[in-house]
């Protein structure tokens, strides 16, 4: 199911956007939407052959450039040269909006995390996105712009054996307050979006060794998020309709954060059902 879009399918006309992760889920989304509101699109990842596909599609859908590129976010020198082609490829020097959608995570109890495990997840969604905003700033820093960064709530309360995840995501939301502040003058607005549990085959392999303990029960609306009211909302945030909003982790969960009260899957039957699933065995060997 997907709702009609509010938004003029200018309204992002002349822009030029790069998604990161952009391949599959949350940010194939996005870049869709920003694709449809008059954006033109580079969709990057490690897979390069997908988002060269997707980012065909894409400019068959909405008529406008879109272009798929390889990106390591762990790496600074594949940002910097993805950085180079998004900008040579979408046709100038500059960048308008960038979202920083590329990330990993799994549910592991803490005790029993390797020093790899830990890193791999820093590496990719808080190095990641540090990588990327740094880069982003010489693109933005003449003529302003947007990045938006993927949050997640579980950190917000606290969640059994997701810490590497939710360490990364508490410094992703500290780097989106802390660049607000700093970049202002240059009219660089830094926002970042918290989805509560949106059905994507990422998330639905990340949360499968939780079992029902990660489902929708506690979300007051009763349902998932759906991609698109994700991809709505990041339209909006980058949006000429968002230029006083800056610095801001804006929640989308249907409520589910309020219904926790600060209390989240019971730590020790979580805990059991992650050492019994399969994805645990293999993340193990």
């Amino acid at each position: 199911m997907t709702t009609p879009s509010i938004f003029r399918n200018d309204i992002l006309k002349g822009k030029r956007a790069l998604i990161t992760g952009g391949g599959s889920g949350i940010g194939l989304g996005i870049a869709n939407h920003l694709a449809a509101a008059g954006a033109d699109v580079a969709i990057a990842s490690r897979r390069k052959d997908l988002c060269e596909e997707q980012a065909t599609a894409i400019a068959k859908a909405h008529g406008h450039k879109a272009i798929g590129l390889s990106l390591n976010v762990r790496d600074p020198g594949s940002v910097r040269e993805c950085f180079a082609a998004a900008a040579k490829g979408l046709g100038g020097d500059s960048l308008d909006i960038l979202v920083n959608n590329a990330a990993g995570n799994f549910y592991f109890p803490s005790h029993m995390l390797s020093d790899n495990q830990w890193k791999a997840v820093l590496e990719i969604d808080l190095y990641g996105t540090f990588h990327c905003c740094r880069e982003a700033y010489a693109y933005m820093k003449k003529n302003g712009g947007s990045i938006l960064s993927i949050s997640m709530t579980l950190h917000l309360t606290g969640w059994a054996c997701m810490l590497p995840a939710c360490a990364a995501k508490s410094g992703i939301d500290a780097i989106t307050r802390t660049l607000a502040v700093e970049w202002a003058r240059h009219n660089i607005r830094v926002n970042a979006i918290a989805p509560g549990y949106v059905e994507t085959e990422g998330v639905k392999k990340a949360f499968s060794a939780a079992g029902d303990l990660s489902s929708t029960r506690g979300i007051p609306l009763g349902r998932p998020g759906r991609v698109d009211e994700v991809a709505d909302l990041a339209v909006y945030l980058c949006s000429p309709s968002a230029t006083w909003i800056t610095g801001e982790i804006v929640v989308i969960d249907g409520g589910g954060q309020l219904a926790a009260g600060g209390r989240g899957a019971d730590p020790e039957a979580l805990e059991k059902l992650v050492l019994s699933s399969p994805e645990f065995t293999q993340r193990k060997g």
